[in-house]
């Protein structure tokens, strides 16, 4: 059985829409913590998302002998002088409206990470940064892209819907489309047809 260990409902969508059969089983990691201690050890943006991957394909690894599990995490990086911030989902509409005046007329990274883990071993993983270039709106119009999203944005880290109306956010976009969603898709397909889970 293929299990995924998210609540995303993007991720389970764009599982069940590409044909594949597979169980929800959400893994309970304590996310911050693992933030915490990679970032102190000055581990790279992209590898605390690969790695809060893994943790939660393997969190749910061993309750679940046998089976194989996708573990997939999101952060989103925004460029700067210094280096990469690193964001976190919006706490409210304020906090949504905070992280689009920050992003807007600026690039930012959505690192990406997918494993898959059986037996509390990693077997496979891979990440994917695709850069966005958020247009640079004005105050007035983040106001009325706030009132039409609704709180549907405040479960994504860049309070965006690239599917809805959050692509009317941005200039320029480069990088792979379901990364950007948060699940590296097509590669991972590609491995699920190797174990022949996907057609």
């Amino acid at each position: 059985m293929l299990v995924l260990a998210s609540a995303s409902g993007v991720r389970r969508r764009l599982l069940f829409k590409a044909g594949i059969e597979f169980e929800v089983d959400a893994a309970d990691i304590d996310e911050g913590a693992v933030k915490v201690r990679l970032g102190t050890a000055g581990t790279s943006i992209g590898g605390i998302a690969a790695e809060l991957a893994a943790a939660k394909a393997l969190a749910v690894s061993r309750r679940r002998p046998g089976e194989l599990i996708i573990g997939a995490d999101q952060i989103l990086a925004l460029e700067t002088p210094q280096g990469e911030e690193a964001f976190d989902k919006p706490d409210g509409i304020a906090g949504a409206r905070r992280h689009i005046q920050r992003l807007r007329g600026r690039v930012h990274i959505l690192h990406s990470a997918v494993c898959l883990a059986r037996d509390d071993v990693v077997i496979w993983r891979h990440l994917q940064s695709p850069r966005l270039t958020m247009r640079d709106v004005s105050d007035d119009f983040i106001e009325d892209y706030l009132a039409r999203a609704g709180e549907t944005i405040l479960g994504s880290v860049g309070a965006y819907l690239l599917e809805e109306t959050g692509v009317q956010l941005f200039d320029e976009i480069s990088g792979d489309y379901f990364s950007i969603l948060g699940l590296p898709l097509l590669p991972l397909l590609a491995v699920l047809r190797q174990h022949g889970l996907a057609a």
